[in-house]
């Protein structure tokens, strides 16, 4: 039997304290060793504590969960579960905020700051601490990239932007962990005219948009969440919504998305599988598919799909990965073709596309 795992429960709410803390209890694989009412009494409980996970309400007095995770990051990092309200725009912006900061999961409470329903999303809170008991902050890299300026407007649509379509096709699958490695990649990628990005991370619908604003606030490239059946263009990278995959169909020279309300693969939906196999499909070997952090197998088949397609693979070294599952599989089922770290991310995407354009020149001469 392995330990059970010491939880701080954080919350404004004395009752909402009591409820986190018997559903974490309820499976005996956490014992909550201490509560905290908000986010000055949570770093106190920390110090004298020293629990192995920490659920954090964003919401609440004298200092919020956003301040408090952020101190908690640069002084005692440990893995930490966000709690939200939700709000005007559904807590999308806190939420994402917070995984940038470096927390690994987040749970919204079903009804507001007391949610009397909180048994609704038992399933949903008891992975993301089981997600968390996973994660050692000691290999990985720190949170990456913690102010984010205001989101630009989205860029003019693709008919009136002379942007052209892609010759090369990047497809990236990321799960837990990804959002901050995602905001790496993307601010330090160059603008790649000549190839499309296509992004399926796991996330629930009513914040991939807000994502997508975010990307594109830090990118060198146009980020946005994708429609369906819109033209693909090079120096543009598009977001799988929420609650639909992300697939390509049309003319290899002039492709398009498509969103499908399809079954789940892997238990979500986006799931990177039916992105990866569409791009094999259509691109073949003009294709580069990229395994980022993540509990479980998505984007290990795709990933070999597109190999055996002639494409190409980059998967992110999983010792610096949040949740090895995800690059790990692909490692097992697809092998790679570059295996880096968290911080190579950006400048292995920029080397496989530039091995495109030399096996393309190449095939020319």
């Amino acid at each position: 039997m392995s330990p059970r795992r010491r939880v701080l429960v954080v919350d404004d709410s004395a009752f909402m304290r009591q409820l986190i803390g018997d559903l974490a209890a309820s499976t005996g694989e956490f014992e909550v060793v201490g509560t905290a009412r908000d986010g000055v009494d949570a770093l106190e409980q920390v110090e004298a504590l020293d629990p192995d996970l920490v659920t954090l309400d964003v919401e609440m007095p004298r200092m919020d969960g956003l301040t408090a995770l952020e101190r908690l990051m640069a002084t005692a990092p440990r893995p930490v579960v966000m709690l939200s309200a939700g709000g005007a725009d559904g807590g999308a912006e806190a939420t994402l905020r917070a995984l940038e900061l470096g927390a690994v999961e987040f749970v919204l409470k079903p009804s507001g700051p007391i949610s009397l329903d909180l048994e609704q999303v038992a399933d949903r809170l008891l992975a993301a601490l089981r997600a968390a008991a996973q994660v050692d902050l000691r290999r990985t890299a720190p949170p990456v990239m913690a102010e984010v300026p205001t989101p630009r407007v989205p860029a003019a649509p693709p008919e009136q932007d002379g942007h052209r379509p892609p010759r090369w096709l990047v497809c990236i699958a990321a799960s837990t962990g990804g959002p901050g490695v995602l905001a790496q990649l993307l601010a330090r990628l160059p603008p790649l005219p000549d190839a499309a990005l296509l992004i399926a991370q796991h996330m629930p619908a009513r914040f991939t948009a807000t994502f997508a604003a975010r990307l594109h606030a830090r990118a060198r490239l146009v980020v946005r969440e994708a429609t369906h059946r819109e033209p693909l263009l090079g120096g543009h990278a598009y977001v799988a919504p929420g609650g639909l995959h992300l697939l390509v169909d049309g003319p290899r020279a002039a492709p398009w998305t498509s969103l499908d309300s399809g079954p789940m693969r892997h238990g979500v939906r986006p799931a990177a599988d039916p992105l990866f196999q569409a791009v094999a499909e259509l691109a073949g070997p003009a294709s580069v598919g990229v395994v980022l952090t993540g509990m479980g197998r998505d984007g290990a088949d795709g990933l070999r799909r597109i190999r055996a397609a002639g494409g190409l693979g980059l998967v992110q070294d999983p010792a610096t990965a949040t949740i090895p599952g995800m690059p790990s599989a692909a490692l097992e089922v697809a092998g790679a073709d570059l295996i880096v770290p968290v911080e190579g991310v950006a400048a292995g995407v920029a080397e496989l596309v530039a091995r495109l354009r030399e096996g393309a020149a190449a095939a020319r001469a």
